[in-house]
């Protein structure tokens, strides 16, 4: 009886911890959807309700097509088609941070050593629970705006050819055709409709919660593994956590970047909207293209305007274009900038992963008594290898590719269209060659700082204080850190 209750209460605790997580992070997603939407004023063209969720499922690898009947609009064939692949990172960000954090919490929380099968179970009830409410958006996303012509053109009492203050900014696209053509269309109806591929969907969010659970345990460094898992913490975890801590950053400073923009902007409301919703986006564009992997997008229409300076003057010509930092810095010198900035940013992850990685004692890979060569050459091969995964990752997801017949998420673009991906095998073979430099000088600056290995405790226990004594070999200055490199997680 006891055994029972208390395996009816070691379920009950794996539950609620699971609601917890996904409760915490759909709140979260949410949230940050809707307020960028409202900022942005995408909420005049439908129901924000729909919209936000449509962003959310976009958010988890999800699937969204905007249709519906616009050939009242003139539009025929492929121009009166929509299709966005576009992740919202803002979002996405926001709920895997609240996701993986509360799950590793919880993990914690339930004992020093967690069995695999244990970790199995409280992952697979996230994921269900996850999918659940994914699902459950799917059916709120699919919704249909009616869009009413006479709204559009002129109406009684009004100038010829004005137009309402909220389609002023649009005066320009087209050289005045796009206003010309929406006046002529006055009493004209149509119903613009948001489709969600459900089996996509649930198949994608399958993909984003896994993966987000498997990188929250390689990046974190305080949550206890299952036995024969041990290797993973000296080993994976100080190359993926630096690598993660300096992709925050990046982002932080994209956010940053964003808030200034909105300061005597025009539109700041727009400004911070994007920025909420897209600002690792742009970092995740930015810090590839900084470490010289080369891009390829066109950009044609209204779509054209979400680009900024001077992407969009490099992309007006309407023609497929490589995008390089050398292209860009033609048009704006200080796009170099973005190059110190990610030198930089590699340099700092470098030596965050000799700091948390722990110097063996003996005459092992990286060890002691191979001097500081020996272990900054460890260092570098890991976290090259994280830079070779991570770098592609980035230009996955920031991959971007919109067409837009008539209207998506209140943006008003007739036959426009955006595309911009980055060249994944220049991002495998950059990432890793510009991990394994920085990893090599940060390691190499770790070691004669004496930084090495200062912060490379095992899960759950940070390195210990050093007790007095120099480095085996007499190589470089006195450690002041070498229990805390003997401290590997055992």
């Amino acid at each position: 009886m006891a055994a029972n209750h208390g395996g009816r209460g070691r379920t009950g605790e794996v539950l609620l911890s699971a609601l917890a997580a996904v409760g915490w992070a759909f709140l979260a997603m949410v949230g940050v959807g809707a307020l960028g939407l409202h900022l942005m004023e995408a909420d005049r063209a439908g129901s924000l309700g729909p919209m936000t969720a449509a962003t959310v499922v976009l958010a988890v690898g999800g699937s969204v097509e905007p249709s519906g009947d616009v050939r009242v609009f003139g539009l025929e064939g492929a121009d009166a088609t929509s299709a966005i692949d576009v992740m919202p990172l803002g979002v996405s960000l926001t709920g895997a941070l609240l996701l993986g954090g509360v799950f590793l919490r919880a993990l914690r929380r339930a004992g020093p050593v967690p069995t695999p099968a244990g970790l199995a179970v409280r992952a697979g009830a996230v994921a269900v629970l996850f999918l659940l409410v994914l699902a459950g958006l799917c059916w709120v996303a699919d919704d249909t705006v009616t869009i009413d012509g006479s709204t559009l053109g002129r109406a009684a009492g009004e100038g010829a050819g004005r137009l309402p203050a909220d389609l002023g900014d649009l005066a320009d696209i087209g050289g005045g055709l796009l206003p010309d053509r929406l006046v002529d269309l006055a009493g004209a109806e149509a119903e613009v409709g948001i489709t969600v591929a459900t089996a996509r969907t649930l198949l994608g969010g399958a993909v984003w919660v896994a993966g987000v659970l498997l990188l929250a345990l390689l990046v974190s460094r305080r949550t206890p593994l299952p036995r024969g898992w041990e290797a993973v913490h000296p080993v994976v975890r100080p190359a993926a956590s630096a690598l993660c801590t300096v992709l925050l950053l990046a982002t932080g400073a994209a956010t940053a970047a964003g808030v200034y923009a909105s300061i005597g902007d025009e539109h700041p409301r727009l400004v911070l909207g994007g920025t909420l919703i897209g600002a690792p986006n742009g970092a995740g564009t930015g810090v590839p293209l900084g470490l010289f992997v080369p891009w390829h997008g066109t950009a044609t229409g209204a779509l054209r305007q979400v680009l900024p300076d001077p992407l969009d003057e490099l992309l007006g010509t309407g023609t497929e274009e490589r995008i390089t930092v050398g292209r860009l810095a033609e048009q704006d010198g200080r796009v170099w900038l973005l190059v110190v900035g990610c030198v930089l940013m590699m340099l700092a992850a470098g030596v965050l992963t000799a700091a948390r990685t722990p110097v063996p004692a003996g005459t092992g890979p990286g060890g002691r008594d191979r001097g500081p060569y020996g272990f900054a050459g460890w260092c570098a091969l890991r976290l090259g290898v994280a830079t070779a995964l991570a770098l592609p990752l980035l230009v996955r997801l920031t991959g971007v590719s919109a067409t837009a017949g008539l209207s998506v998420f209140g943006f008003d673009a007739f036959a426009a269209g955006l595309d911009l991906h980055g060249s994944v095998p220049w991002a495998v073979l950059l990432g890793a060659a510009w991990g394994a430099a920085a990893g090599f000088a940060g390691a190499l600056a770790a070691w004669y700082t004496g930084a090495a290995g200062v912060v490379a405790g095992g899960p759950g226990r940070p390195g210990g204080p050093a007790p007095p004594g120099g480095r085996a070999g007499g190589s470089g200055p006195e450690s002041r850190s070498r229990g805390a490199r003997e401290g590997g997680p055992g």
